[in-house]
């Protein structure tokens, strides 16, 4: 798909968001997806456009990847030890809260985002509206937090799953979001385990993405070793969508 095709798509869906809560900032999120500020923006505006509550998905919901992220849950050495989640960029997507209501092992779900607003909107929603866990040890938490410092958050070698659902897919496509993508990833391999995995959720093809991750691992130097693949997750609404996996080996 070429890339002027890529950016008509995204900037259909981004009207199509905005329309949706009759939002005027369509083009401040095509050009600055990248920003704290943009974001902030968006959050504020959808919540206050409805009074009910709607968690608002890019791309798809976790149905639709149900399959590729649970079992990488359920499939544990050690049955009672809890495992690190983490969404980056998580904004209103109710992805976290179905890992932590849907895992019967015990998981420790990290919900994090730039937009304070984003954050708050979904610590009341679960508060008016707690969320079951499907292990009793099991624990959910949503935090501001900027995915490119993820040192200044979490050890090396702390984290056993990163879920980023179209987080560095909004970066690559800013004007100057390309660098930031890039920081994205090498703090995610800093603080994944070595047997940690990244999920990128996203439609962008593999012939471009996958070259762009195994020359950003190479280029960045914080793994020994890594692994890069890709599965499909499949058509809808007219999209391809693919799993990129990311396993690295942290260097210490």
């Amino acid at each position: 798909m070429s890339p002027l095709s890529k950016s008509v798509r995204w900037s259909c869906r981004i009207f199509t968001a905005c329309v949706r809560y009759r939002s005027s900032l369509t083009t401040e999120l095509i050009e600055n997806m990248d920003k704290k500020a943009t974001w902030d923006r968006f959050y504020a505006e959808t919540s206050s456009s409805t009074t009910a509550f709607k968690n608002f998905e890019w791309f798809f919901s976790f149905d639709a990847v149900r399959h590729l992220i649970m079992p990488r849950l359920e499939s544990r050495p050690q049955p009672d030890a809890s495992l690190h989640v983490l969404d980056i960029g998580c904004g209103t997507s109710d992805l976290g809260p179905c890992i932590y209501r849907r895992s019967s092992l015990p998981v420790r779900v990290t919900c994090a985002d730039i937009s304070p607003i984003a954050v708050q909107l979904m610590k009341d929603h679960v508060l008016a509206k707690p969320v079951q866990p499907g292990n009793p040890s099991s624990e959910l938490e949503f935090t501001e937090m900027d995915c490119m410092q993820l040192k200044k958050h979490f050890t090396s070698s702390s984290i056993d799953l990163i879920i980023d659902k179209g987080t560095t897919d909004a970066l690559l496509r800013a004007k100057e979001g390309k660098g930031k993508a890039e920081l994205v990833l090498q703090q995610c391999l800093k603080v994944l385990k070595s047997s940690g995995v990244l999920l990128q959720f996203s439609d962008e093809d593999p012939d471009a993405r996958l070259l762009w991750l195994e020359t950003a691992v190479r280029e960045q130097k914080v793994a020994s070793a890594a692994n890069v693949g890709v599965q499909e997750v499949g058509v809808l609404r007219g999209v391809s969508y693919y799993c990129y996996q990311v396993t690295a080996d942290p260097v210490s």
